[in-house]
C-alpha cells in the first residue's frame, strides 16, 4: 500500500522543511539537498507499519551519493538521532 499523490506531496514537504542531514556541525534540509522526495516515496511504501518501523526501513533504503557519485551512503548514517525520532512524529498519521 502507498499514499495517494497529494498525501504524498504533503508527506515530502513535511520532510523537506524539518528534517535535515548533519556533517560536521552543519545542517542540510532534506528539501535542499533533494533527498525528501526520495525518502516520502520510500515512507510511503511501508505506511502498513508502524510509523517506527517505516522511518528506519525507509532511511536505510535511501542511498545518498557523495564524493560526486563515487560513493553512496545510507541516508540512516546521515541523519542525527533527534531527527529519527522527528521522522517517526511525521509518519504517525500515515501509518496503520
Amino acid at each position: 500500500m502507498s499514499l495517494p499523490a497529494t498525501e504524498l506531496q504533503d508527506l515530502q514537504s513535511a520532510l523537506s522543511d524539518r528534517l535535515y542531514i548533519q556533517i560536521s556541525g552543519w545542517h542540510l534540509y532534506l528539501g535542499d539537498a533533494n533527498l525528501a522526495k526520495a525518502l516520502a516515496i520510500e515512507c510511503s511504501a511501508r505506511v502498513n507499519e508502524s510509523a517506527a518501523v517505516a522511518a528506519r526501513k525507509s532511511l536505510e533504503a535511501v542511498s545518498v551519493p557523495i564524493a560526486g557519485g563515487a560513493s553512496q551512503m545510507p541516508l540512516a548514517r546521515l541523519i542525527p538521532p533527534a531527527q529519527l525520532r522527528d521522522l517517526e512524529e511525521i509518519l504517525e498519521p500515515y501509518c496503520r
